[in-house]
């Protein structure tokens, strides 16, 4: 990863925590039931996951309580706006922008000398069967301050109200009373720290809940997409939702979703894109074995790339080739057909959500079609970076090389 890490791709915005903060990050952790971290210092991201803790832990979602039940936590105001690098569910992001856009002033406040432990109630205790996840609906995100310090203040205000009664300010026992809180919190007369509770509702979305699942709503029948062949053969025999259930690699979801409106292709507009070159070239790529230029120049350079190319078997070359092949048939007889001629994954890599779709559905949608075939490398680290991240420590290193090449050059699209 250090080629990603000097490139400014991998991880570069999280928040280092140390010293106290550390304290406050285990006091948190043992709030929602986690044990503590043994390290000084690591770092975290928009909704207080740290990698380095996962690392120590081994558990990538070791802030959710089952997968039902995830959490967060705000050790610091310098978590607005940073990403989430490991999102439970697509939305994740979204309900930190909220809580921060609803709170941000509150927050500022009170993490000078607190934390925040954020509960994203879903109403579900557990989930037991696979369509459990179309149960989401409204998420509650509920606040809990650390040693309780919004509970601190009502005490302290109450015993504010009680010095100031009859002769009360001579009584010995509230003036003490009174110093210990002030030792222990500090003055909290004046400090603003109700955190009321904030409703996010949900509508199509991503989550990792039985290792991978896609709900697809506010379409002409809700879809759900399991990346899990058991799961999904699991969901199957459900006879009481009335949705339509497939597995992330049957063919017949994409047609399906284009059916529904959900996505759309045209081959002639997009041969003349970035993007389908981009695919031409990570097809290529893969079957390049041997080489006497690095990479990028053979993929960059149209003279070199159709030198190598010739080298290839003819059946890879069609494959590499077949939808300008197909294109170019299909000038002069319509008899060609599309399925004879043209690769299955690079055919479902050229699709795009419908352009009627909102950005909400229409980002969801990339992330599916980016899972069923992750031939666009730049759009592969664009909508799932885990999976890239996972992938990219498989390419060699002049596949690498291109490819981070390849992202910088288009990294302020976004």
């Amino acid at each position: 990863m250090y080629k990603l890490e000097d490139a400014k791709l991998y991880r570069t915005e999280l928040v280092t925590i140390s010293g106290k903060l550390v304290d406050r990050y285990n006091q948190c952790l043992k709030m929602l039931g986690i044990g503590p971290t043994g390290l000084t210092t690591f770092s975290i991201d928009g909704i207080g996951w740290s990698p380095e803790v996962a690392d120590e832990k081994n558990e990538a979602d070791y802030l959710n309580i089952g997968g039902a039940n995830p959490s967060g936590i705000i050790i610091t105001p310098q978590q607005h706006r940073k990403p989430v690098y490991n999102p439970f569910h697509t939305f994740d992001r979204d309900m930190m922008n909220l809580v921060f856009e609803v709170h941000g002033t509150k927050i500022n406040d009170i993490t000078r000398d607190c934390a925040i432990c954020i509960d994203f109630d879903q109403q579900i205790d557990t989930f037991y069967e696979p369509l459990d996840v179309l149960k989401y609906g409204h998420i509650k995100i509920n606040f809990r301050l650390l040693n309780r310090l919004n509970h601190a203040q009502k005490e302290q205000l109450q015993l504010v109200e009680t010095f100031k009664k009859r002769n009360n300010f001579i009584d010995e026992n509230i003036h003490a009373k009174l110093l210990q809180s002030a030792k222990m919190y500090g003055d909290l007369r004046n400090r603003d720290l109700d955190l009321y509770s904030l409703d996010y509702s949900v509508s199509s979305f991503y989550t990792k809940a039985f290792n991978g699942v896609y709900v697809l709503r506010d379409f002409i029948m809700p879809i759900v997409v399991f990346e899990d062949i058991d799961w999904y053969r699991n969901a199957i025999k459900d006879t009481v939702h009335d949705v339509l259930i497939f597995h992330i690699l049957q063919p017949e979801l994409i047609q399906k979703m284009r059916d529904h409106l959900i996505i759309e292709y045209n081959l002639e507009n997009v041969v003349k894109t970035d993007r389908y070159d981009r695919v031409k070239k990570f097809v290529f790529a893969q079957y390049l074995k041997v080489a006497d230029h690095p990479l990028s120049d053979i993929l960059n350079d149209a003279v070199l790339f159709k030198s190598y190319l010739n080298k290839f078997d003819l059946d890879i070359r069609k494959k590499i080739m077949g939808v300008e092949l197909y294109l170019e048939k299909l000038e002069r007889s319509n008899q060609y057909k599309l399925v004879d001629m043209v690769d299955l994954k690079i055919f479902q890599a050229l699709h795009q959500p419908n352009s009627s779709l909102s950005t909400e559905h229409q980002e969801l949608v990339w992330k599916l079609l980016v899972n069923v075939s992750p031939l666009d490398v730049l759009f592969f680290f664009w909508y799932d970076k885990e999976d890239f991240f996972k992938a990219y420590n498989s390419w060699d290193d002049s596949l690498q090389d291109w490819v981070i090449e390849t992202i910088r050059n288009n990294f302020g699209q976004f």
